[in-house]
């Protein structure tokens, strides 16, 4: 007589066993977010740091052979800016408050450039004999070197805080005018068909559609301008001597003086002004602009 045994059925369906668990969201191998963005941080700075290091270096190396020979006042070494200019309190003093004066100069004269370029360019844009009777004097004025109109301004307007702005307009207009016009007549046709058929007025295309359309390039005119609004902040102290003296009067006394230390360190400031104020720009734009716009982010 023959037995047939049952062999068990698995079915495909079974659930998995305790010994081996099955993957959820919350046993699944998850990667460390913090971790990631401090190595992607670390991987994004490590190459200006590293031109940084090799710079350093060849200033220690040049700076030793020109003390060797006598001539150490013509570039000292890069430890001096700081124990001789930020960490002497005297020296410190005087650099630190000639740069907020000079920051005051040059805020004004970035603010006073954007109000003159940006409605510069709106007139432009809403009527084309306005950009054909006018765009040709912007280029102009962009192309006349500042250096020459400098004795003109001090001419016309004295040697005080009001040139010292004027210098910072002139510098600062051109790229505000070119940015924004650029922004204004780069808006989709299709859009401004779509508001022509919706018979918009040219106050509400401008306000709705060509205006929000050109912030990003309005962003790049005002990072740009803020530069070049430092720059001449520093070029009307240089040569404007009357008034409370700017970061450009300081470098000009250092240097009348052979004090390379001061010097370096005040040009060092200078230069620190016009990166925190043109990061400053990026930060707002990325703000304003950065949720929708890709090139932003």
């Amino acid at each position: 007589m023959s037995t047939t045994s049952a062999e068990p059925v698995v079915s495909e369906t079974s659930e998995p066993t305790a010994s081996t668990p099955a993957p959820t969201g919350d046993t699944a191998p998850k990667v460390p977010r913090g971790r990631s963005k401090i190595t992607r941080a670390l991987i994004l700075a490590a190459p200006p740091l590293g031109v940084l290091a090799v710079l350093v270096g060849i200033w220690y190396l040049i700076a030793g052979i020109l003390t060797a020979t006598g001539k150490g006042f013509l570039l000292p070494m890069p430890h001096e800016m700081f124990t001789k200019g930020f960490f002497d309190p005297q020296v410190s003093v005087d650099i630190w408050t000639a740069l907020f004066r000079t920051t005051g100069v040059a805020l004004t004269g970035l603010l006073v450039a954007m109000i003159i370029g940006i409605g510069w360019a709106v007139a432009m844009s809403l009527a084309r004999w306005v950009e054909r009777s006018t765009y040709a004097y912007a280029v102009i004025l962009q192309c006349i070197p500042i250096l020459a109109l400098v004795p003109l301004v001090g001419f016309w307007f004295g040697y005080e805080f009001t040139a010292r702005v004027i210098v910072c307009i002139l510098i600062a207009l051109f790229p505000m005018v070119s940015n924004t016009l650029f922004g204004l007549q780069s808006v989709d046709k299709s859009q401004r068909e779509l508001f022509r058929l919706q018979k918009a007025n040219k106050w509400t295309v401008l306000t709705k559609l060509t205006l929000p359309a050109a912030l990003p390039s309005i962003f790049v005119g005002m990072r740009t301008s803020a530069g070049l609004s430092v720059i001449g902040a520093i070029v009307g102290d240089y040569f404007f001597r009357r008034g409370e003296p700017g970061i450009g009067s300081l470098i000009s006394n250092y240097q009348s003086r052979l004090q390379s230390a001061e010097l370096f360190a005040s040009i060092l400031a200078a230069c620190l002004l016009g990166v925190v104020i043109f990061a400053f720009f990026g930060w707002l734009s990325k703000v304003a602009v950065g949720r929708w716009y890709e090139a932003a982010r």
